[in-house]
């Protein structure tokens, strides 16, 4: 298996993209977010995506050459339209905007509408921890969870994600599906036809499979039972009701041929300063981590990743020949190119 160099792989993502129809700041953006997943080692959202976003612009199910705008802006809130587009550009301006008025006003919260796919969704707080402020990114998605109680996909794997800033180390991250697995993570299952656990999923009759395939069209076992279910309700609520976005049930599957994703998200960034201080702040978080490092064994949350990503970027990252093959394929270039 080759090992490529992070811009290498990021350039060869982007061209793939832009070759599908992005333009090139939507495939430029896409492709940073993709191959940082790659390096956190989270492939379910990482370089195995681009053949899929590529797909979704060729059939017209992404606009490749929307622009995010703002739609709506009332003191700490803004609306933002992603215009049918790839998530990443509209995701970044939602960032932009929560920041700016985080700053003014304490707390922000910028909505998503009309958008898709828009990936490990802690990637997208970065620069609200790099702005001294505590980030919450949600998002709804095609329907995978049912309700408590039913047999049929309802609601979406409805991610949660969180940032905290720390004062001299890497912020704390936190960042998960409200899925016993994610929908990613059986998508490359389904991709290289290997069978999946039973418990994780049933098909679309509600029967218990060990098919990743089927459990890409199914439903997907929640985190949790009920409580699982009734968090997802919540994001649901959140980034659709508040947003105008469509209902995850509404979204036809990423796997199969449907209707254009009229996904929605919520970037909430939350100012120490306007609180108890920044200086509390830290030093809060600071006796927080301090007393739970003392228990041997304890794992800070996102450190995993923050050392891959620190391993990718000095050495480069390994990926699949064939992956490497369908994204040069993608892009335009021959083997030898």
């Amino acid at each position: 298996m080759p090992k490529v160099l992070l811009a290498e792989i990021t350039d060869l993502a982007a061209r793939a993209l832009k070759r599908a129809g992005a333009s090139k700041a939507m495939a430029l953006a896409t492709a940073q977010a993709l191959v940082v997943a790659e390096a956190e080692g989270l492939s379910g959202h990482g370089l195995s995506r681009v053949a899929l976003y590529a797909q979704h612009l060729r059939e017209g199910r992404a606009d490749g050459k929307a622009k995010a705008k703002i739609i709506r802006k009332i003191g700490a809130t803004c609306l933002i339209d992603a215009g049918g587009g790839l998530a990443f550009p509209a995701a970044a301006l939602a960032v932009k905007e929560a920041i700016k008025r985080a700053q003014r006003y304490g707390i922000a919260f910028a909505g998503v509408t009309n958008s898709h796919h828009f990936g490990a969704a802690a990637y997208h707080l970065a620069p609200i921890a790099e702005a001294g402020m505590a980030g919450i990114a949600l998002t709804n998605s095609p329907a995978a969870i049912n309700a408590w109680g039913g047999k049929k996909a309802f609601f979406g794997t409805n991610p949660i994600a969180a940032i905290f800033p720390r004062k001299n180390s890497a912020p704390i991250v936190v960042d998960l599906s409200l899925t016993e697995v994610t929908r990613g993570k059986i998508m490359l299952m389904a991709k290289e036809g290997k069978p999946i656990p039973l418990g994780w999923a049933v098909d679309r009759d509600g029967n218990p499979t060990t098919s990743a395939q089927a459990a890409l069209t199914g439903s997907l076992t929640a985190i949790g039972g009920v409580k699982g279910t009734a968090l997802a309700l919540m994001v649901e609520a959140l980034c659709v009701a508040l947003t105008g976005a469509a209902l995850s049930h509404e979204n036809d599957s990423y796997f199969e041929p449907g209707n254009k994703p009229r996904i929605g998200h919520a970037l909430i960034a939350i100012n120490p300063q306007a609180l108890a201080g920044a200086d509390a702040y830290y030093a809060r978080i600071e006796d927080m981590i301090s007393h739970m490092l003392v228990d041997e064994g304890v794992r800070l949350p996102g450190a995993r990743r923050q050392q891959a990503t620190a391993r990718a970027q000095a050495e480069g990252i390994v990926i699949a020949d064939a992956l490497h093959q369908e994204l040069r394929k993608l892009a335009g270039r021959s083997r030898k190119s």
